[in-house]
């Protein structure tokens, strides 16, 4: 998903193209590209501004939101995920607004899972509760860290008391739909104060919660420091260990881990976000967002990946010229459907399903394309692999990417049926 403010939304229409999820399910993604600060390991698509015109953006967004539910063709919108950026920087009537939209265009149904990023500086209780008021359902909170030091290093403007005070807000406005990002793996962090730290979390914490591994991204204030050795680099065994261990913390609490660095109890799965990991069609409206669905009309049946214009003031002027900013649209083949199929699949723990897979691929099964392949049968001896009669996917977290490339090997192999 692009960065900024997004907006994410499932959408339905009233037919089923085969070899597709129905192209009638869709999510919706919009994006807010501004922040208070850069912090020091980020390099999305955000832009620190002097000023906000919110009232031009909110009506960008608001014809960027309509003009490609109209290209979809989408009739229903299932889940809205605002993005960013910071998200909880916008106006709630800018929230309320791009959802106004999106129920005049296409069914937003009210039980609808409406998402908003927050950081803790930004969202005081009082401003939470606006949000809810706008249509926001669930909430998804940038704490990265309980310990001022760490928070400080990732260049983050909230302390730990910010953090727990926010989330106890949160909780009570917006009981079982807390999601909590937390962060493993920075420079000199050691296994110990780490677990201590995530249950210390656990005491306030809601029912989601996301483990990110620290990606060293370069251009970012934190991979200059480490490249100048003036910060030590982070170490992947204790990374790897931390992974582990709060894994089995996070079970032993009651914690599924549905995805590889997501974990839910109580059913609280973020069902916006699992779209994405079942290959569903979304749309990316905002600067830098991205998207993936299948444009109406001259008799396509191709989906497309598409990318808006990054820059907001460029994105803007497209916008109100075309209706949309898209900047970048690349047909998906039925080969690198499938390879997404896989790449995302193989990160939850069901796996991909024989019947996922045949609305995908209907003339092939899982068994035809990937049975006899020399490789996948020794990731299955191995047991970092699972093929049977109900699915493929990786036994473990770390099985998955070992599997994926077996699997996209194997994928472009030529069959029999295929050669004929």
């Amino acid at each position: 998903m692009g960065v900024g403010m997004g907006l994410g939304m499932c959408a339905t229409k009233p037919w089923k193209w085969p070899g597709q999820l129905s192209p009638c399910t869709c999510t919706h993604c919009p994006q807010w590209p501004y922040c208070e600060k850069r912090c020091s390991y980020c390099n999305f698509n955000k832009y620190i501004p002097r000023g906000v015109e919110e009232a031009a953006m909110q009506k960008c967004l608001v014809t960027e939101a309509q003009t490609l539910l109209r290209l979809s063709g989408v009739q229903r919108v299932e889940s809205v995920f605002f993005g960013g950026g910071t998200p909880s920087l916008a106006s709630p009537h800018t929230v309320a607004a791009v959802l106004e939209a999106v129920a005049q265009t296409a069914h937003l149904p009210a039980d609808s899972e409406v998402t908003l990023e927050a950081n803790p500086t930004s969202t005081p209780g009082s401003r939470l509760a606006e949000f809810g008021a706008a249509g926001v359902n669930r909430l998804s909170i940038g704490l990265q860290s309980l310990d001022n030091t760490e928070l400080r290093l990732l260049g983050r403007t909230h302390s730990a008391r910010d953090a727990l005070r926010t989330l106890a807000e949160a909780r009570r406005l917006f009981p079982g739909r807390v999601s909590v990002d937390f962060m493993l793996g920075l420079p000199a962090q050691q296994v110990g104060p780490w677990l201590g730290q995530l249950q210390e979390l656990l005491h306030h914490c809601d029912d989601h919660l996301s483990l990110y591994q620290l990606s060293l991204e370069r251009g970012t204030a934190l991979f200059a420091q480490v490249q100048q050795g003036t910060l030590p680099a982070p170490d992947s065994e204790l990374a790897a260990e931390m992974y582990q261990r709060g894994r089995a913390v996070l079970r032993e609490a009651g914690f599924r881990q549905y995805e590889v660095s997501n974990f839910a109890r109580n059913g609280a799965l973020s069902t916006h976000n699992w779209t994405y990991w079942q290959c569903g069609q979304y749309l990316g409206i905002g600067p830098g967002a991205h998207g993936r669905f299948m444009p109406q009309g001259a008799g396509s049946h191709t989906r497309e990946a598409r990318i808006q214009t990054l820059e907001p003031d460029n994105w803007m002027k497209e916008v109100m010229m075309f209706g949309h900013g898209t900047r970048k649209r690349v047909p998906l083949g039925r080969l690198e459907l499938l390879e997404e199929v896989l790449a995302l699949g193989l990160r939850t723990d069901v796996g991909i399903t024989h019947q996922h897979w045949q609305q995908f691929e209907p003339q092939l099964t899982l068994c035809d394309v990937f049975g006899a392949n020399k490789e996948v049968q020794e990731l299955l001896e191995q047991g970092l692999l699972q093929l049977d009669h109900r699915c493929v996917g990786g036994c473990q977290a770390e099985g998955a990417e070992a599997s994926q490339g077996a699997l996209t090997t194997a994928l472009h192999r030529p069959r029999r049926s295929e050669k004929d």
